[in-house]
């Protein structure tokens, strides 16, 4: 996941971003099987090192249709953000 410079890769942390997001849905909505990306927005912020990312998230809106969530990166040994990510799920009806 590294790229050349000895910083982290910015599709590895959308993929990060999707993933937490996908979780968080997961973990409010139950198992869904269609539950998908429709929208994710990403600002990087500054280079990350190249040591482990850890995300938080955050559920902004669980609506019937769609889940918005706020994902925050930072490197594990610094607690600045390096990314900060709007993630929008489609949720079908169950």
């Amino acid at each position: 996941m590294l790229r050349p410079g000895g910083t982290i890769a910015g599709p590895a942390l959308m993929a990060l971003a999707d993933l937490g997001a996908y979780y968080m849905v997961l973990s409010q909505f139950g198992p869904i099987a269609l539950a998908v990306t429709s929208s994710l927005t990403i600002h990087f912020l500054r280079k990350p090192a190249p040591e482990d990312v850890l995300a938080t998230v955050r559920m902004l809106k669980k609506g019937r249709q769609l889940a918005v969530c706020e994902v925050h990166m930072t490197s594990a040994g610094d607690q600045g953000l390096i990314a900060q990510a709007t993630v929008t799920y489609s949720v079908p009806a169950q």
